[in-house]
């Protein structure tokens, strides 16, 4: 089964998870873990998904400030610095 698996490699400013938490994506669309605690999440799973196809490795990255996301419900505010890689299972 192929996959992708995004880990968080640092933060700036505030974040729901620390560095090294992870997520897996399948290619239809499964997840399992978690990096942002429901923050980004939707925007992982699109990017893991073009990973999977792909097959290549990236750092994205996904923030707000902290005005930015509460404005919008978020609790968190700063950036999530990921590396997002295919992985076949």
């Amino acid at each position: 089964m192929r996959s992708a698996v995004a880990r968080v490699i640092s933060l700036e400013g505030s974040g729901p998870r620390d560095a090294g938490a992870a997520m897996a994506v399948s290619e239809e669309g499964k997840v399992s873990g978690s990096v942002s605690g429901g923050c980004v999440e939707g925007a992982v799973v699109a990017e893991a998904l073009e990973i999977i196809e792909s097959g290549e490795r990236k750092i994205v990255s996904f923030g707000y400030s902290d005005d930015e996301a509460y404005a919008v419900g978020l609790t968190c505010g700063g950036t999530i610095n990921l590396y997002i890689e295919p992985f076949d299972w």
